[in-house]
């Protein structure tokens, strides 16, 4: 717990330094690229198939509860076997999942982009609300289940960086999420910046714990 509220901060301020904010940009870019092209709209137009729909959906339910689910399940495990590395990885898994939901959510304040809950008839794609909670933080850019899914995919990987089988099994999980959601809730591009933004989080958290688990077994 302490060194979760301890890194949180900086591994906040960590997720916008000179290198990684270029990565911010490139989410931003893609994203306008997909609203000016009408790419958005184009792929929201081709993928309202019901079967499609059914299979992507659970990606909702899924995508919100896991991220809060595993790093209780981890932690709990940890101290039940009295497993550290359980601990460390539920406690850095659990941190990137709420800085994923911040920064995303800080985004979504500002930039109060519409959904696609409903079948819209007219192209909406370009809507966006910019300004202070115009669109609120639950809705808009970029996704949150897919930045939170990324980011915790990424902090596994970074935690376990010789585990092949286990971040593909993590990456495939979030581009399920990320591909779900821009089929069902989203945008295409909501779910583009998504990932970008979240895998950043997951290598700046991942680092984090790994190395203060590394010091620790050096101790």
């Amino acid at each position: 717990m302490k060194q979760f509220l301890l890194s949180l901060p900086r591994n906040i301020i960590n997720c916008f330094n000179v290198r990684l904010v270029l990565w911010h940009i490139l989410a931003i870019i893609i994203s306008v690229a997909c609203v000016v092209s009408g790419f958005d709209w184009l792929y929201f137009t081709a993928t309202r198939n019901s079967t499609l729909q059914v299979w992507m959906f659970p990606a909702v339910p899924i995508g919100g509860l896991l991220p809060i689910a595993l790093p209780l399940a981890l932690l709990v495990g940890g101290w039940l076997f009295t497993n550290v590395t359980l601990k460390n990885t539920g406690w850095g898994t659990g941190q990137a999942a709420l800085i994923g939901s911040l920064i995303s959510s800080a985004y979504k304040s500002i930039t109060g982009r519409a959904h696609p809950v409903h079948t819209p008839g007219t192209d909406i794609s370009h809507v966006f609300h910019f300004g202070f909670l115009r669109g609120g933080v639950f809705w808009g850019w970029p996704s949150s289940h897919t930045t939170i899914a990324f980011a915790v995919a990424g902090t596994i990987y970074k935690l376990f960086p010789k585990q092949r089988l286990l971040a593909v099994m993590c990456f495939t999980y979030a581009l399920y999420i990320g591909a779900g959601v821009s089929i069902t809730i989203h945008w295409f591009s909501d779910f583009a910046a998504g990932a970008i933004i979240g895998t950043i989080i997951g290598m700046v958290v991942g680092t984090s714990y790994r190395g203060s688990f590394q010091a620790a077994k050096r101790a």
